[in-house]
């Protein structure tokens, strides 16, 4: 069963459309109304679903901005959920989970998701990083870490990054989708090619903000964008780890811009 929340302020011309679109896949319905509640007097569009099997229908139907996933849902894995969108699309995903524990965050990052959040959770702490993964799913070029780049189409070894449409394709020609956090680290490494950058500077400049102790986010991403670019983790060509210091970017980059 799918059921469509509008804003508080839906009433006004043209409230919904300025007003960030939230599909939450969960099955249970007290945390679906907690979430419905307190997101319309925040001023978001929130769509419910309790499970995923018409995820595929409300996106062509919505323009969906960011998906709140439970894992344990009753008809399939929300991990593979994840996996499956993120195989044909970037919509920012943050995982919810019972279970609490590291393995599941892990595995939740590898899969592609943006950002995991345990039960139980405030309803605050989940607006916080929901305005925190838009904001970094639209970062704008200074945050990214070049502050005029945003036309700009970066080459290397047959592949391309298109800053604009914020696509990547292979030198087959192939899209691959990206997540957001994933976009904006490999356009970090792209616009420093042949640079060292420790785990801090790569966190600061794609994510905007400092590394927690014990935080494996740039690692997990870095896995991940090996996997986009099919580069051997064993014998990495592209992203090589600098040990004790962070990550370089070691291939030779083109960067061609054009007219806004």
């Amino acid at each position: 069963m799918n059921t469509t929340y509008q804003t508080a302020n839906s009433s006004r011309k043209g409230a919904v459309a300025a007003s960030n679109h939230i599909l939450v896949i969960d099955d249970d319905p007290d945390i679906c109304k907690l979430i419905a509640d307190f997101f319309q007097k925040n001023d978001f569009h929130v769509t419910i679903s309790n499970n995923g099997k018409g995820l595929q229908e409300i996106l062509e139907r919505h323009k969906i901005d960011l998906i709140v996933l439970d894992l344990l849902l009753p008809d399939e894995d929300g991990l593979v959920v994840c996996r499956n969108l993120r195989s044909r699309s970037n919509i920012p995903v943050i995982i919810l989970s019972s279970r609490g524990e590291e393995m599941d965050r892990i595995i939740g990052l590898e899969m592609g998701a943006d950002d995991y959040l345990p039960k139980p959770f405030h309803p605050r702490e989940l607006l916080a990083r929901i305005k925190s993964v838009l904001r970094r799913s639209r970062s704008s070029p200074e945050e990214a870490g070049s502050p005029d780049d945003s036309n700009a189409r970066y080459r290397f070894a047959g592949w391309s990054l298109d800053v604009p449409t914020r696509q990547l394709f292979s030198p087959s020609g192939e899209k691959i989708f990206l997540s957001g956090g994933e976009f904006a680290l490999l356009r970090v490494l792209l616009s420093h090619p042949n640079k060292v950058l420790t785990r801090d500077q790569l966190l600061t400049l794609s994510h905007g903000r400092e590394i927690e102790p014990y935080d494996r986010t740039i690692d997990m991403q870095i896995s991940r964008l090996r996997k986009r670019l099919r580069d051997d983790p064993k014998s990495p060509e592209f992203i090589k780890t600098v040990r004790s210091l962070g990550y370089v970017f070691s291939i030779r980059v083109e960067r061609i811009d054009s007219k806004p």
